[in-house]
């Protein structure tokens, strides 16, 4: 059985997100010490309690301590046997973490699935979906046909957000090549709100400071502003900037920098809309093919296919999602600081 410390890196739930998808993959058992160490209420939450309970329901797999504020956790996978199932988180925790658990497994099973989730859409410390549909995504469908339709935005404190989620593995198992990108041929974004904010034009602020912001790259930048309901007030903003050839985007291996902020009480639309902005310019300016925030999302399939990614910054995301991919494959990440370069030669699945 593999052993996992939970306080190692970052020393937050992400070591138990990605040990869960890589354990359901290769059929090996873990267990994991010391849960999320290095937060001020350490154990587990109730996102992680859904990623549990979702693939429970999906294949049957054991889980030992599997409870709220628990501190240490055994489990024990098997196939994936069930291919639909209605998740109901019950809190405004992330959908888009719980589909850090559930996503790779469904990605890799043998039939096609389809899975409701209830939950928080766009809530802090977590991708909002925006950013998962238009920056992850278009990486994920090298592997998989991979479908998310968005019925409702969710905020906290209520969540009630949902997606509908369907999954139709392929057996392309391609290598990852993100080193180099080619010009910048546009920046697209989505600035949202809830309707109640409407009168306050809340998206439409947003969008007009990240947009003055940004004017200075010299590219089309399109942002599109969206009123929703939602159980909880909220608001906030995805940019995403597009990299081609000829003033056409690439498709293959294709290039996509993220950059996100989310709206709170007391806080001007217009710092929302430049903080995003900022984002994403900073990652332009790097250089680099992959953002920080994707490069820890992309290491489970760099160890599952092999290849190599150039990164703005090596987060600590990254360094504990590498210390848990290591750990379940016979593989070795080699990692250059300086360059900011991660390379994973080798393809055993």
């Amino acid at each position: 059985m593999i052993t996992l410390d939970g306080s190692h890196g970052e020393g937050g739930g992400q070591i138990l997100r990605t040990a869960l998808a890589l354990s359901m993959i290769t059929q090996k058992s873990f267990k994991i010490e010391k849960i999320r160490a290095n937060r001020p209420k350490p154990g587990l939450k109730a996102q992680h309690m859904t990623g549990i309970k979702t693939l429970q329901e999906l294949s049957g797999c054991v889980a030992k301590g599997a409870e709220i504020g628990s501190e240490t956790l055994e489990f024990i996978p098997k196939p994936i046997n069930k291919f639909r199932a209605n998740i109901d988180v019950g809190t405004a925790g992330a959908i888009t973490l719980v589909l850090q658990s559930i996503l790779l497994p469904l990605m890799t099973a043998e039939k096609e699935s389809r899975i409701k989730i209830t939950g928080g859409t766009d809530v802090l410390w977590s991708p909002p979906i925006d950013y998962f549909l238009n920056v992850m995504m278009p990486h994920l469908q090298e592997y998989a046909d991979v479908k998310i339709k968005l019925e409702k935005r969710g905020h906290f404190p209520k969540g009630g957000g949902k997606i509908d989620l369907a999954v139709r593995p392929k057996e392309n198992k391609d290598k990852l090549n993100l080193t180099k990108r080619e010009e910048l041929i546009q920046i697209k974004g989505i600035s949202h709100s809830t309707k109640e904010l409407m009168d306050a034009q809340v998206a439409e602020r947003q969008a007009r400071a990240a947009k003055f912001f940004l004017n200075k790259l010299d590219v089309p930048v399109t942002i599109n502003k969206q009123y929703a309901d939602s159980d909880s007030t909220g608001s906030g903003i995805t940019l995403w900037a597009l990299y081609g050839v000829d003033g056409e985007v690439s498709t293959d291996n294709p290039v996509i920098l993220g950059g996100d902020a989310f709206g709170q009480r007391g806080k001007k639309a217009e710092v929302v809309g430049e903080e995003a902005a900022k984002t994403i310019y900073d990652e332009i300016m790097s250089h680099a093919a992959v953002d920080s925030h994707l490069c820890d999302n992309l290491i489970p399939f760099l160890g599952l296919f092999g290849g190599e990614i150039k990164t703005s910054k090596i987060t600590q995301h990254t360094k504990s999602n590498i210390y848990v991919t290591e750990k379940f494959w016979d593989v070795k990440f080699e990692v250059n600081e300086e360059k900011k370069i991660i390379l994973c030669m080798n393809r055993y699945y």
